[in-house]
Formats: C-alpha cells, sequence, structure tokens
C-alpha cells in the first residue's frame, strides 16, 4: 500500500470505523511513523497536531482501538481503517465522537455476509492450498454453479422433508456457495440485496412491466 504522506505536510486523514458496525467513530491523523507503528501494535496510533507527538488512543483511558484493516482511497491520501474499539472512542464518553450511539445498522449475524463475501474474495485473489474455497476457485465457474444447484436441491429436500435444524444447516451451504460464484463473476452479496431493495418499492413491478413493454427487457 503506498501512501502519499507529503500531499498534506507529512500527515494524512484516518478515518475510524467499526468494523462490525461499519459506523464511523472519529477521524485522526498519522504520518508514517504513527502509521507504522499501527501496524506493529495493532493499536489505533495519530499524530496529534497539537501535541506534535504520536500517540496511541486508549493507552491512558484504555479505550484502545484494535485494528483490523487498513485501506487506502483512490488518491493515496486518506486511510480507512477498520478498528475494534474497547469502550466509548470520544474523550467525553460517548461511543463516537459525533454524540452517536454505535449500534449496529442490521444485526450482526446479517453484517457477517459482507464479511464472509471479504473473505471469500481473498482466498480468490491469494489462492491458498488446502482451501476448500480455493479448490472451488480452481475448478471455474461451471463446477461452482453445479455446486450451488447440487445445495439448493439438498436444501430443498430439507425443507420438504427434513427438520428445521437440518434445514438450516443446507441453506448456510446454499447461501456460501452463492457468494463463492458471486465472487467467480465479479460479483457480491450486497448486489443481490440492492436488486432486493429495488424490487421493494411498490412502483417497482409497475416499472419492469413498462421497460418490458417498450422492448427494453426480454
Amino acid at each position: 500500500m503506498t501512501i502519499d504522506f507529503e500531499k498534506m505536510g507529512g500527515l494524512v486523514p484516518a478515518i475510524i470505523q467499526d468494523a462490525d458496525t461499519r459506523n464511523v467513530l472519529m477521524l485522526g491523523f498519522m504520518n508514517k511513523e504513527a502509521y507504522e507503528k499501527t501496524l506493529q501494535t495493532r493499536h489505533v496510533t495519530f499524530w496529534s497536531r497539537t501535541r506534535q507527538t504520536l500517540w496511541t488512543k486508549g493507552e491512558t483511558s484504555g479505550h484502545f482501538l484494535n485494528l483490523v484493516d487498513m485501506k487506502i482511497d483512490c488518491d493515496n491520501d486518506t486511510l480507512l481503517v477498520r478498528v475494534h474499539p474497547i469502550g466509548p472512542t470520544c474523550h467525553t464518553g460517548t461511543d463516537t465522537c459525533w454524540g452517536e450511539a454505535n449500534t449496529p445498522l442490521c444485526s450482526e449475524s446479517l453484517l457477517f455476509l459482507s464479511e464472509l463475501q471479504d473473505f471469500i474474495n481473498k482466498r480468490k485473489q491469494e489462492m491458498p492450498e488446502g482451501s476448500y474455497t480455493t479448490s472451488l476457485f480452481t475448478k471455474g465457474i461451471n463446477k461452482i454453479a453445479q455446486k450451488v444447484g447440487e445445495e439448493a436441491l439438498e436444501t430443498v429436500i430439507e425443507a420438504t422433508n427434513g427438520t428445521d435444524e437440518h434445514l438450516v444447516y443446507e441453506a448456510s451451504d446454499l447461501l456460501y456457495h452463492l457468494i463463492v460464484m458471486l465472487a467467480e463473476k465479479g460479483l457480491r452479496i450486497e448486489d443481490v440485496a440492492e436488486e432486493l431493495h429495488r424490487r421493494h418499492d411498490p412502483e417497482w413491478d409497475k416499472q419492469r412491466r413498462e421497460a418490458k413493454a417498450a422492448g427494453k427487457m426480454k
């Protein structure tokens, strides 16, 4: 990751985001030393512009920001730092520096689907040996699609003749393999969620029929 520290005189903004809830917790600044210390200690460290020194969030309060990962923006001059916060982030005692509660927009279980997508995408990128996910990507889209079909059939069988416990188990297999198939096609589970969101609009079916009548859809 190449970071342009020179654009702002040796500093870059660091947007701190809760890795689980996706809420923005605070904004700080890092220089190269703060960035490197953050990677080394896994505790988010900033450069204090008022004190002109490094400071690790939580070094006095115990409210550390435990690093999950960091990403650079398209201009290489702003960091998105995903963390697991310990306690409130703001020095005033609130969860965020905007006085907002750090509550998830939806349940953690649903948020995990996005995390699972990230994990599967990473597997596709790195292709580690011995990984089941790697073996699926190695076989290609036809075999992946076939596996999705097999898992869909097993899910239907459990729905009609099985137990709720087994249904959830098979549905989980189906969803996992569906995400692998989406990843192979360069798509994400969020694309499916967005399509479902569009369909939730009462006008969606009307717009679809009008588009079909106009010859825009087959």
